[in-house]
């Protein structure tokens, strides 16, 4: 099934995503559900409150940047699902890179973030898995990350970016974009 992919001013994306219990929900069938609806989207990642589900989970599959980092390692064999993860170290140095999400389309801008993380977590197998990630594949975990931590690629920017970008992120959370999915607008309360 492909879900709608939430877009900014929608509550949802800015609070803290829940843990999940084994057999709390039908795992497999959202797994899927997520890849359908990335895959639909075009993207690399998606995380649960990008479709209005307050879960810790995130999906990943950097094989469509393959062919755009020319010096990164091969990203052919990394689609991953990441359940209830946590990451334990963040280090080396700052680098930036033009970054964009699906809950915000039509923007991209500089994020600086670390090159290298270590992040704990549980496959779509209920297997716990602890290892270390660098380069793009480091940093499409630590955007999706913050995704079910309530944070957007736009909260790593200076204030001077966010009020130069405050009429279009206004004009996204009303609807007034274009997207080549659906999206869901937050509702007004």
């Amino acid at each position: 099934m492909i879900y709608p992919i939430v877009v900014y001013g929608d509550p949802i994306l800015k609070k803290r995503a829940q843990n999940i219990e084994k057999d709390e929900i039908d795992l497999p069938t959202l797994v899927e559900d997520m890849f359908e609806t990335m895959y639909n989207a075009h993207g690399v990642g998606l995380a649960a409150p990008q479709i209005g589900k307050g879960l810790r989970i995130f999906v990943v599959d950097g094989q469509p940047m393959d062919d755009a980092e020319e010096d990164e390692d091969d990203m052919k064999g990394f689609k991953k699902v990441f359940v209830n993860p946590e990451i334990l170290q963040e280090e080396g140095d700052e680098w930036s890179f033009e970054e964009g999400c699906l809950s915000i389309p039509g923007i991209r801008e500089e994020v600086f973030r670390n090159e290298v993380i270590k992040i704990r977590y549980y496959d779509e197998h209920w297997n716990e898995q602890e290892e270390v990630y660098n380069g793009i594949k480091a940093r499409i975990i630590q955007h999706e990350y913050d995704h079910i931590e309530g944070i957007l690629f736009t909260d790593h920017l200076s204030a001077f970016k966010k009020r130069l970008l405050k009429s279009k992120l206004s004009n996204i959370s009303k609807g007034n974009v274009s997207a080549d999915y659906r999206i869901s607008v937050p509702v007004k309360r």
